[in-house]
């Protein structure tokens, strides 16, 4: 069969999985059935391969990773929210948090698949280990920290819920503040990790291909105040115990400035990265 036309049928079988993953988290939410659980847990895993397919064979007709128009982007980021979701949900065991990453995937991949095609780049500048490296570690970095927005959302619903007299539907549902607040300081360390050696990637990239580490694009500089944001709030989770609902606004502020950095500089500002959104 022919990978121009096979890729995308992948693609929309994923988003299928993707979507049956979702509803089962969200009936695990309303039941509290530990199957419910795992067949979306399972559902988002199958998503996952198939969306793994899919890329691969947009890698092989392209030459060069899959990333190169805003479509592309978008599949991209929710294959890498749903492979970091699935690692992170054997690590940590916390299978609330598949209440808010499925939506996100979904959301991604729908998107995805609704705005306006345009021709990919065929580029030899888009290639290189350096490169592949960058990406990978920025996509992976950055769904790592979505997660910990998931888990920082949920603390406050959480957290508002404690302070009710009357403790309802999220109460009983959610687990207790600590574990959320833990499992979100992990999944920074992980995004802040990846997000970290991303951009020192990048840099080398950049050396490579303009000649300087440093340009001051748009993208740059905002990349860089969002490795501060987390900088900081790991500096203060560690020497002056921010956690709780500190850590959970951190969490959520950091996140979307990486949704300004992804959309708003791209489409608002301009820059190198530009043409990647187009």
């Amino acid at each position: 069969m022919n990978v121009t036309l096979f890729s995308p049928l992948l693609l929309y079988l994923s988003t299928l999985f993707y979507l049956g993953g979702m509803t089962g988290y969200f009936a695990y939410l309303f039941k509290q059935k530990e199957t419910m659980q795992k067949t979306g847990f399972t559902l988002i895993c199958t998503g996952l391969a198939l969306h793994f397919a899919a890329l691969c064979m947009e890698t092989f007709e392209l030459g060069s990773l899959p990333v190169t128009n805003l479509q592309q982007n978008l599949s991209f980021a929710a294959f890498a929210l749903a492979g970091v979701f699935v690692f992170l949900q054997n690590r940590l065991k916390l299978r609330i948090l598949g209440v808010f990453t499925a939506p996100l995937i979904v959301l991604a991949m729908t998107a995805a698949l609704i705005v306006p095609k345009t021709e990919p780049v065929h580029n030899t500048v888009l290639k290189g280990f350096w490169l592949v490296a960058h990406i990978v570690l920025i996509f992976a970095g950055e769904a790592a920290l979505a997660i910990a927005c998931g888990a920082g959302i949920l603390y406050l619903i959480q957290e508002k819920a404690i302070k009710k007299k009357k403790r309802g539907f999220f109460y009983k549902r959610l687990p207790s503040l600590d574990l959320l607040d833990s499992t979100s300081y992990s999944c920074i360390v992980v995004g802040f990790t990846l997000l970290t050696f991303g951009l020192i990637t990048g840099l080398v990239y950049a050396k490579y291909i303009w000649g300087q580490f440093w340009s001051w694009d748009p993208k740059e500089i905002w990349s860089a105040g969002t490795w501060l944001i987390y900088a900081a709030l790991l500096h203060g989770r560690l020497t002056s115990g921010w956690r709780g609902r500190r850590s959970a606004l951190f969490t959520i502020i950091g996140f979307a400035v990486i949704l300004f950095t992804f959309f708003g500089v791209n489409f608002l500002i301009g820059g190198h990265h530009q043409g990647f959104t187009k």
